[in-house]
């Protein structure tokens, strides 16, 4: 299953229900019970000193990561949200393999 890492930020209404939902431990079960409704899985979890939040998971696919992001962000408890896919070494050691044909600007 591809990996993703998730970057964000809580808002200040986060930052509150972080601290009335029953912090960190809360918060982890909430979010990897979301994950898994997706059909992933919450590899790790952690926070920044700040408001600031850092997630490595498992996903079927970048739909379901989208669906996931969509549905976060329309909660309001988040700033800012953003998913990057993540390569092992034998994605890499693929696409080494692989010699797409491109001209660069100017040339």
């Amino acid at each position: 299953m591809p990996k993703y890492l998730l970057e964000g930020s809580y808002s200040a209404e986060g930052d509150r229900g972080l601290i009335k939902g029953g912090g960190g431990t809360a918060r982890h079960k909430a979010v990897s019970a979301a994950i898994a409704s997706g059909g992933g899985k919450l590899e790790s979890f952690y926070w920044t000193l700040a408001s600031n939040f850092v997630l490595i998971l498992d996903a079927p696919n970048n739909v379901a990561v989208a669906a996931l992001l969509m549905q976060v962000e329309s909660t309001g408890a988040v700033n800012r949200l953003e998913a990057t896919p993540l390569l092992a070494a034998e994605d890499i050691d693929a696409a080494v393999k692989l010699h797409p044909s491109y001209t660069p600007p100017g040339k």
